[in-house]
């Protein structure tokens, strides 16, 4: 007698309340395990602290910095002391100021320029790779020919037709230059995707292509558009750096790229101020870290083969 009532319980009911929990998993699955698979890379660890230091300058510039990065206030051609600690210009204007400063622009150039080459890789890659047809052909051809233009030549090239339009010009570069190589990626993704039982269902159900792409294709491709981000977001950041260095863009503006310019033409190094230099190089390398860091992390997320080998081992050990 005892054995029916321990067995009735599971049999009850136990469907309608898991219902609801399984939902509320899925909707928040994306974000929860993109944020543990940071926690547990120690690249992506090491990228995201670099990353927040980053932020907190160009979010509270003049808390770690006062006073304006241009001013010229202070006797020229100084070394690093306690007053300066990177030293002044030949202008006489501070270089860890201008440092401080500097890495908002660098920062917005890099995470703008990031999405938006993102949003047209992922608009022009799905649709070619969802749609078959003259549209993945078209799509296609145009994405090919960016690819096999040489992307710096014509950067240079652009920018130099729009020399001085501000960041604003050098973010509408850097997309068009650098959209191509993760639409090809994206493309790649959809088609392997194209043909699997929750696509299909999706299709005989009668849903738009549009709410399958956004409802279905893309949140399978969550890990996959972070590193097309993510490296989009490097290459915005050195190449903006090198326009900027160059003299292709408003030399007056407060960025690394052209502090870079302003030490080359005043012969910092030979003037015995280099952490006129070293300073805006390192930043610009740090960054350009930060995000390679985390690109390497959601690589190995996207991709299960260039996950560590350790883990693998532990398994076939155990």
């Amino acid at each position: 007698m005892s054995s029916a009532p321990a067995s009735a319980p599971p049999a009850s009911n136990p469907e309608a309340p898991a219902a609801r929990p399984t939902r509320a998993r899925a909707r928040f699955s994306v974000p929860g395990n993109l944020g543990r698979a940071v926690l547990s890379n120690r690249k992506a660890m090491a990228g995201a602290t670099l990353l927040a230091i980053f932020v907190v300058m160009a979010l509270v510039p003049g808390l770690i910095a006062p006073g304006a990065p241009g001013a010229e206030l202070y006797p020229p051609g100084q070394g690093a002391s306690f007053a300066h600690p990177l030293g002044t210009t030949s202008y006489g204007q501070d270089i860890f100021t201008q440092f401080i400063w500097g890495a908002r622009a660098s920062l917005i150039i890099a995470v703008v320029a990031g999405l938006l080459s993102t949003l047209l890789s992922a608009l022009i890659g799905v649709s070619a790779g969802y749609l078959p047809g003259a549209t993945d052909g078209i799509l296609s051809l145009i994405t090919d020919v960016f690819l096999i233009i040489p992307a710096f030549p014509l950067v240079v090239v652009i920018a130099a037709y729009s020399k001085g339009g501000g960041n604003a010009t050098i973010i509408a570069v850097l997309v068009v230059t650098g959209w191509a190589y993760g639409a090809r990626q994206l493309r790649a993704q959809v088609l392997s995707l194209r043909n699997r039982d929750f696509l299909v269902a999706a299709k005989l159900r009668g849903e738009r292509t549009l709410r399958i792409i956004v409802s279905e294709i893309l949140p399978n491709m969550t890990s996959l558009l972070v590193a097309n981000f993510l490296g989009a977001s490097v290459y915005a950041i050195l190449t903006a750096a090198g326009l900027q260095f160059v003299g292709l863009g408003n030399v007056n503006t407060d960025s690394w790229g052209t502090m870079l310019y302003w030490a080359q033409n005043n012969e910092a190094l030979q003037a015995g101020l280099p952490l006129w230099a070293v300073a805006p190089g390192l930043g610009i390398a740090l960054l350009g870290g930060a995000f390679a860091l985390l690109n390497y992390a959601f690589d190995e997320i996207s991709n299960p083969a260039l996950r560590p080998v350790r883990g693998r081992g532990a398994r076939s050990d155990s």
